[in-house]
Parts: C-alpha cells; sequence; structure tokens
C-alpha cells in the first residue's frame, strides 16, 4: 500500500435532500406557478378587454358615419294635408324624428321616416334608429306603429341631442342670432346644426357628433 493510499480516508457517502430544503423548493415552486398564472390570467384579461374596446370603437365609428350621412343629407319633406304643411322633423332632448332618402340598394331607396332614440333591445340597451315609410297625405304626424328597428350600438346609456338655430319666425335680418337648444319647435325650418352626446354603460363618452341638415333638398 502506498503512502497516497494510506492517506486517503474512507469515502463521505452521497448527501440528499433534508425533508426541510424539499418542502421548501415545492413552497417556491408553487408561487412560482402561481405568479406564471396570474401573469396569464391578467393577459388574457388585457386581449379581451383589448378585443372589447376594438369593438366598440368600430361599432362607435360606423354608427356616427351612418348618423352623420343621413342627418346632413336630410329631406325636408312636408305633411302635405295637414295646416302649414309642417316638416317632417321633431327634435327633443332624448328623441330626434326627421326624413331622409335611403340609398336604392336598400329596399328600392326612398324617403323614410326616422326616429333615433336609446332603448332596451333583448336585455341590452341599445341606441336604436326606426324608419318606416311616412303618408305625406295623412292628417297627422306618423306614429311610427310598426316601424322597422336598427341597432346602431349596444351597451348605450344615453342619448343627449340639441339643437342650433332661431326661435320659430325669428330672420337673421332682425338681428337674431341662432342659439343651441334642448327642443326644436319649428315646424317650418329645420334647424341650422344638430349636436349628438352618446354615453355608454361604462361611463365613457363617444365623440362629439356635429351634423348641418342641407338648407334644401
Amino acid at each position: 500500500m502506498t503512502a497516497r493510499t494510506r492517506c486517503r480516508g474512507p469515502r463521505a457517502p452521497a448527501r440528499g435532500f433534508t425533508l426541510v430544503e424539499l418542502l421548501v423548493a415545492l413552497a417556491l415552486l408553487g408561487l412560482l406557478s402561481a405568479t406564471l398564472f396570474g401573469s396569464l390570467a391578467l393577459s388574457g384579461r388585457s386581449w379581451d378587454a383589448g378585443e372589447a374596446k376594438a369593438a366598440e370603437t368600430s361599432s362607435m365609428r360606423t354608427a356616427q358615419e351612418f348618423l352623420r350621412a343621413q342627418l346632413e343629407a336630410q329631406h325636408g319633406q312636408r305633411m302635405k294635408k295637414m295646416p302649414e304643411w309642417p316638416l317632417l322633423f321633431a327634435g327633443e332632448r332624448e328623441e330626434m324624428r326627421f326624413a331622409a332618402a335611403l340609398p336604392a340598394r336598400v329596399q328600392g331607396g326612398g324617403v323614410w321616416y326616422y326616429r333615433l332614440y336609446v332603448a332596451e333591445v333583448d336585455g341590452k340597451s341599445s341606441l336604436v334608429l326606426d324608419r318606416m315609410v311616412p303618408d305625406v297625405t295623412g292628417s297627422a304626424l306618423p306614429d311610427f306603429g310598426g316601424a322597422e328597428h336598427s341597432v346602431l350600438a349596444t351597451g348605450i346609456r344615453s342619448v343627449t341631442i340639441r339643437y342650433l338655430g332661431l326661435d320659430p319666425g325669428a330672420s337673421t335680418a332682425g338681428g337674431f342670432e341662432p342659439a343651441w337648444r334642448d327642443r326644436w319647435q319649428d315646424a317650418q325650418r329645420l334647424p341650422q346644426m344638430i349636436q349628438i352626446d352618446v354615453e355608454t354603460e361604462r361611463g365613457t363618452h363617444w365623440p362629439t357628433l356635429y351634423a348641418t341638415p342641407r338648407e334644401a333638398p
């Protein structure tokens, strides 16, 4: 036996994990798993929120573009058998009625009578546009009985409409200035400008829509 062999002591046995170390490792693994799961869940919620926001924005833009096109292409349709031939236009703070042409590709076109307001449709608060073909030879303004309904957007809490124009019977020649009002009561002319503000159920607001009806059809 050589001197090197004599100096080498017995081999130390291999050392494993203690129970405490194993429990600590399992706890750390659980913590990391919980953190990873939370991150994935947060990412999923962020993705869903982003998609919902994109869908809401697309719906808002489509609705506003349609409304602006319809309001600015208004037709000065009148009731031909009523005294003074009133226009088919009625403006309230939360509802507006107006006449405008429907594109020929949709149900053959023609001049239709519309009503814009907020109502519950299939359990959802929605921005609704009713439409019907008006009987301009009737003795009273149409009441939208049997009208067709189109949902422009869902998740809508309220719509606020204002109208810019002169008082009934007033003229700019008399030095009168147009003013914003919550109701339009002039049955002989359309407002100079219409302002529409929409609030969603989440508390957000659409960009204010301004539309200028044309003076002559």
